[in-house]
């Protein structure tokens, strides 16, 4: 099984898209913030179940789409990937460098 490392950046993009979600609705935000670590969690029995991100065309750097987000990671080998970043999907990756 890979070991998921997250990023600051990541970790950032997860207590951001929390605090925006919470202004309407805290219930909502835990659910949410929940649903994009499980998913994550996903990649721990397989790193490629992501797409390429297309914006990158790389082979090491993939993405997981859940509801409106965009979990980006990079795998580093076969023991270790990192979460790059949470990006809602609404907007253009070229805005939101992920190094």
């Amino acid at each position: 099984m890979v070991k998921i490392i997250w990023t600051a950046r990541s970790l950032s993009d997860l207590e951001d898209i929390g605090e925006f979600i919470s202004k309407d609705s805290p219930r909502y935000a835990g659910l949410t913030i929940d649903k994009l670590i499980e998913m994550a969690k996903m990649i721990e029995q397989n790193q490629k179940i992501g797409r390429i991100v297309p914006e990158l065309n790389q082979n090491d750097i993939r993405e997981i789409i859940t509801g409106n987000y965009r979990i980006i990671y990079q795998i580093f080998n076969a023991e270790a990937l990192y979460i790059l970043t949470v990006h809602h999907s609404s907007r253009l990756l070229s805005n939101n460098p992920l190094f």
